[in-house]
C-alpha cells in the first residue's frame, strides 16, 4: 500500500517510481501523436470549452491505441496506477487524461482508500465534466464502496468550495443502485440545492434520476417535499425516471 498526502496547492502528489509507468508513457507518447488529426483536434477543443488541447483522436481510434499500449504488460498495482495517472495529467493533450481515467476505472479494485488524494488532485486539476464524471462514478465510487470510512470525506466534498468536488460527491453513488445511502444522497442534494453552478444543479438531477431507477417513490417523495428548494433543472432531471 502506498500512502498519498492530500495536496491543495503546488504540483500535486509525488509520483511513485514505476517501471510500469515508464513503459506505458514511453509507448503512449510515441504512438498517439502519430495518429493526431489537427482539424478534429480543434473541434474537440472547442466542444470542451477550451479546457485543454486535443490530439484529435476519435474514441474508437484512441481506445484501440490504448489497448496496444498496454498489450503484454503486467497488471498494475496501486503505485503503478498513481504514477501513470499523475504523469498523464501533466501532459497537455486531453487524450492522455482519458487514458489515465480508463486505466483507473479498469483497475479500481487494486486501489486502497489512501488513493483518494490522488483522485482529488485529478478532479481539481484541468477539471471538466469529461474527466470528473467517470472519475466520480467509477473511481471515487469504487473507493468509497470498498472503504466505507471514506464516506465522511464525501460529506466534506459535498460542502467544498470547489464545484467539481461537490459534483463528484453527488455522483459517486451513481452506480450503487440498492446499495445507495439515500440519506446521504438526499442530504447532498439539499446542501447543493441553492448552488449557483450549472454543473452542480445538473448533478443533483442526474443523481436523483439514477436513484429513481431503484426507488422511484423515494425520489418522487423527496422532490415533492423539497421542490421549492431545488432548482427547476434539478427537478426536471430527477423526474425523468421517477415520473411526476
Amino acid at each position: 500500500m502506498v500512502r498519498f498526502m492530500t495536496v491543495t496547492n503546488g504540483p500535486g502528489p509525488a509520483v511513485p517510481d514505476s517501471p510500469f509507468a515508464d513503459r506505458v508513457l514511453e509507448r503512449l507518447t510515441a504512438v498517439h501523436p502519430d495518429h493526431a488529426d489537427p482539424e478534429r483536434a480543434g473541434s474537440m477543443r472547442a466542444y470542451m470549452k477550451d479546457v485543454a488541447p486535443f490530439l484529435g483522436l476519435t474514441s474508437t481510434v484512441r481506445r484501440g491505441l490504448d489497448r496496444a499500449v498496454l498489450r503484454g504488460l503486467p497488471s498494475p498495482d496501486e503505485a503503478d496506477c498513481a504514477a501513470v495517472a499523475l504523469r498523464c495529467w501533466r501532459l497537455p493533450e486531453r487524450e492522455y487524461h482519458y487514458f489515465a481515467v480508463d486505466l483507473l476505472r479498469r483497475h479500481v479494485t487494486v486501489l486502497s482508500p489512501d488513493f483518494l488524494p490522488v483522485v482529488r488532485w485529478l478532479l481539481t486539476t484541468v477539471p471538466w465534466w469529461d474527466t470528473v464524471d467517470p472519475l466520480a462514478a467509477h473511481v471515487v465510487g469504487g473507493l468509497v464502496a470498498a472503504g466505507p470510512g471514506l464516506r465522511t470525506r464525501m460529506d466534506a466534498w459535498s460542502a467544498d468550495e470547489d464545484r467539481w468536488l461537490v459534483r463528484a460527491a453527488l455522483l459517486h453513488q451513481l452506480r450503487y443502485r440498492e446499495r445507495t445511502d439515500a440519506g446521504r444522497l438526499f442530504g447532498y442534494c439539499l446542501r447543493g440545492a441553492a448552488h449557483d453552478d450549472f454543473f452542480v444543479r445538473k448533478a443533483i438531477g442526474w443523481a436523483l434520476r439514477e436513484y429513481a431507477r431503484t426507488d422511484p417513490g423515494a425520489v418522487r417523495g423527496f422532490v415533492a417535499e423539497h421542490r421549492d428548494r431545488l432548482a427547476p433543472l434539478s427537478v426536471r432531471e430527477a423526474l425523468r425516471s421517477a415520473g411526476s
